[in-house]
C-alpha cells in the first residue's frame, strides 16, 4: 500500500510517501512544502494546496495520514494549524483519497515506542524503520514519514485483526 503522510503547518508541511505491507516500510519521497510567512494566511494556504496536490498526482498514494491538531499554548498558533489541516484536509478529500488522522501521542507510540518522545529519537527511529543509513534531515518530512508508518502499522493490525476475527467464525 503506498502511503501519503503529512504533517501540517503554515510554514512548513511536511510530507512522505512510503509503500508498506504493514510490516516493512519503504521510502518513495519525502520533503516539505514551504510557504512565506510574510505573505497572507490565504495565499500561504493556496501554495501549501498546490505543492500537496502535485505530490499526490507525482507519487499516487492509495490513502493518506495526517497528525491531528494539537492543543499550542497560543490561540493564534493552534488556529493558524488547524486553517493549514483544514486545507491539507480539503486537497485529499478532493483527490479522493480516504484519510486517517491520529494524534502526536499515537504517532510517537507507534514510531518509537515512546509517546513523549523528541523530535530527534523520532527522526533516528523513523530511518531506522525505513533502512536509511541516515536520518532524513528535515523534522518536518521525519515527522510526515512517521504519521505513515504510524497509519501502515495500525491499517496491518486492523487487517489482521479482521482475518483473525473471520477464521475464528
Amino acid at each position: 500500500m503506498r502511503i501519503l503522510g503529512v504533517d501540517c503547518g503554515t510554514e512548513k508541511t511536511g510530507y512522505g510517501v512510503i509503500d508498506s505491507d504493514g510490516r516493512s516500510h519503504r521510502l518513495v519521497c519525502c520533503g516539505v512544502i514551504a510557504t512565506r510567512p510574510r505573505e497572507a494566511l490565504g495565499l500561504r494556504l493556496a501554495a501549501l494546496a498546490e505543492g500537496l496536490e502535485e505530490v499526490i498526482a507525482a507519487q499516487a498514494p492509495e490513502v493518506a495520514a495526517v497528525e491531528e491538531v494539537f492543543y499550542a499554548a497560543n490561540v493564534k498558533t493552534t488556529l493558524k494549524l488547524a486553517h493549514a489541516r483544514g486545507a491539507v484536509l480539503l486537497v485529499l478529500a478532493r483527490a479522493g483519497l480516504a484519510c486517517a488522522e491520529y494524534s502526536p501521542l499515537e504517532v510517537k507510540t507507534s514510531v518509537v515506542g515512546y509517546g513523549r518522545a523528541e523530535k530527534a529519537q523520532v527522526q533516528k527511529m523513523v530511518a531506522s524503520l525505513l533502512g536509511l543509513s541516515e536520518p532524513v534531515s528535515s523534522q518536518d518530512a521525519a515527522d510526515a514519514l512517521a504519521v505513515a508508518i504510524c497509519h501502515a502499522t495500525h491499517a496491518h493490525y486492523r487487517t489482521a485483526a479482521r482475518v483473525s476475527g473471520e477464521v475464528a467464525q
